[in-house]
């Protein structure tokens, strides 16, 4: 197997970490836009790892990048609004693809998240490719426990709920995201998405039905509010459910900042002039926050990643399950030298490459995590040293 990943962020910088342990691979080019940070991303990890500069906005220059390096499997670690250049720059040369965040939505137009790769399946199925999309932590891992939870603990499923929380801290910061903030204002300021059986997908406002939900290990309760995700596009597809939703716990704090930019046009996209230069308002907002992949030294804490399920059991009685990963900070920085949301977002996409490589997971066309077996996922994650857990509700 020979990689291309694209992006040297907090994301992809932890995954070459994940992968230099591995051995699955040949190769893994890893490519930015900015060439010291992909050199940056591979010091010190061996001669397996390349750096590479890439315009992640062109497909041209990805398949020029695939094809000069023979790259069978593309990793895409940016944000969302490169998704389809990448992913039909992968295409055209012939590699499959995998992703942790899919193309972008559109509310005025009716456009969900995903829509325009899976508007694409007949090409790749045609084509022998697979594209693997969502398998980050989250969508990725909560939609691995969707399908474990349907094939192993569940004989009718009424409600799948993924429910994100975290104890983290910045020591030094009155307001410093632990992820993306580009990413975090697109999710949370678009319009939720809630899959019924007899009304299938429909939208909601924004940080709607809030409610306290108790996570594992020390954790606690954290409120939870409906969120924009991709595993609500994705696990209806594939796995049998009366009601699939996505709530993240933000805090009143959180919520208010985001409100704050939307209410003054600070997380739009579309540039404005500003002294002779056109800028993107919601990228000004971005480069004035700490990068989220610097902060670990400062972060304490942990971050919990799950899925709730509400139904049957195998016997007929009444059951309901919180399927978890946990990833604490201090671990995190211990072990990889990464804080624990971009580590535990990074480990999932390397599990399912080398899944992929062994021939353990295989399928063509444009497929979500739930659409794989579930076990050797997360048999391999606990082999990663990083168990997953349940606990009955």
């Amino acid at each position: 197997m020979r990689v291309l990943l694209v992006g040297a962020g907090g994301v992809g910088s932890a995954a070459v970490a994940i992968a230099a342990r591995r051995s699955f691979f040949e190769t893994m080019v890893v490519a930015d836009h900015d060439p010291g940070r992909a050199e940056r991303a591979v010091a010190g990890h061996g001669d397996r790892f390349v750096a590479a500069q890439v315009d992640a906005s062109s497909a041209d220059a990805v398949t020029a990048l695939c094809r000069e390096h023979r790259i069978t499997n593309v990793l895409n670690a940016v944000d969302p609004r490169f998704v389809m250049p990448i992913f039909d720059g992968a295409f055209a040369a012939g590699a499959d693809y995998l992703d942790m965040a899919m193309s972008l939505s559109h509310a005025e137009t009716g456009v969900k998240l995903g829509d325009a790769q899976f508007a694409l399946a007949d090409s790749w199925s045609a084509a022998g490719r697979l594209a693997l999309c969502g398998i980050g932590v989250e969508p990725g891992l909560s939609d691995v426990f969707a399908r474990y939870a349907a094939d192993e603990l569940f004989s009718e499923i009424d409600e799948i709920g993924v429910r994100d929380g975290a104890n983290l801290t910045v020591d030094g910061y009155d307001f410093a995201p632990s992820f993306s903030i580009w990413t975090t204002i697109e999710e949370c300021l678009n319009p939720p998405v809630i899959w019924e059986r007899d009304r299938g997908w429909f939208t909601t406002e924004p940080f709607s039905e809030p409610e306290t939900f108790h996570f594992p290990e020390g954790i606690g309760p954290v409120e939870c509010v409906n969120v924009e995700h991709e595993e609500v596009l994705l696990i209806p597809r594939w796995v049998k459910a009366r009601r699939v939703t996505f709530k993240y716990g933000l805090g009143d704090e959180f919520i208010e900042v985001l409100r704050t930019l939307h209410k003054l046009g600070l997380d739009a996209v579309s540039p404005v002039r500003v002294r002779g230069v056109d800028v993107s308002p919601r990228d000004v907002v971005a480069a004035s926050l700490p990068d989220p992949a610097t902060l670990g030294a400062r972060m304490r804490g942990k971050t919990c990643a799950g899925t709730w399920v509400r139904g049957l059991g195998p016997d007929g009685q009444p059951r309901e399950v919180y399927l978890y990963h946990v990833v604490d900070n201090e671990w995190s920085m211990r072990e990889y030298g990464h804080q624990a949301v971009v580590w535990q977002t990074a480990v999932n996409p390397v599990v399912a490459l080398e899944l992929l490589a062994t021939g353990v997971w295989s399928g063509v066309g444009v497929l979500g995590p739930e659409a794989l077996p579930p076990m050797p996922f997360l048999d391999l994650l606990t082999g990663y040293g990083s168990p997953w857990g349940m606990e009955e509700r």
